[in-house]
């Protein structure tokens, strides 16, 4: 256990290191974005380290983050309403943490493929891994196993993702010459405030709607093929 909290802890370290490189040499964006995805799949293979993981599990992968990638296309002319948080958030809910950070990375670099990457991708790739971690974290608490708890955890991360996003955005004012003050920041933040409200209440229509034909499914998948347990 000491070892893994070890490992855990060096993988996030790393996850931080690129964010800032990121910030430094903004112009290679894809070469950190490829990075953070070889962390979230090492991160992924760390969990199964003491058996040898199936190709189909990382076909379920692939599949979920597509899904999520794809959920966002349809929703790009509406400012923060997608069902991609919804998704990862369900897939680490029934798959785990390790699993929906993966999920979370990969979804947020495919579906800028399409909608334009840059270097906002590897943040976008960390919030949303984020996402699917920490819903892996808490699947079983009592706040997460009654759907109160999930709305919660919806609408928290429909906030959270914003802030992220947030301090991305500002920090480029700042490497732009813009002012840095506390003021400034949080006149930044309260700016987004309607944008991450419309995140929220997507997050939270979605999990009212779907979230338990999601659960049932995944989760019977889980059963049936002794996937990712």
């Amino acid at each position: 256990m000491h070892k893994n909290k070890i490992i855990g802890s060096f993988l996030f370290i790393m996850i931080f290191v690129v964010l800032g490189l990121n910030y430094i040499w903004e112009d290679a964006y894809i070469w950190f974005s490829i990075g953070l995805i070889f962390l979230a799949i090492v991160f992924f293979i760390f969990r199964f380290e003491t058996r040898k993981v199936e190709p189909r599990e990382l076909v379920l992968l692939a599949v979920l983050a597509s899904i999520a990638a794809v959920g966002r296309i349809p929703f790009a002319s509406l400012p923060s309403v997608q069902p991609t948080t919804f998704v990862i958030m369900m897939s680490g809910y029934v798959y785990g943490a390790e699993s929906g950070f993966v999920i979370g990375a990969v979804a947020a670099l495919a579906s800028n493929m399409i909608l334009g990457q840059g270097p906002w991708t590897p943040w976008q790739m960390v919030a949303w891994g984020l996402v699917g971690l920490t819903a892996g974290w808490l699947k079983n608490t009592f706040i997460m196993q009654h759907k109160w708890g999930q709305i919660l955890f919806g609408v928290i991360w429909g906030y959270l993702f914003g802030w992220i996003m947030n301090l991305w955005g500002f920090l480029a004012i700042i490497q732009s010459g813009g002012a840095y003050t506390w003021k400034a920041f949080i006149v930044y933040m309260i700016g987004s405030a309607t944008f991450d409200t419309f995140h929220a209440i997507s997050n939270i229509f979605f999990l009212l709607v779907f979230g338990g034909i999601w659960i049932k499914i995944l989760s019977r998948f889980k059963r049936k093929y002794g996937l990712l347990e």
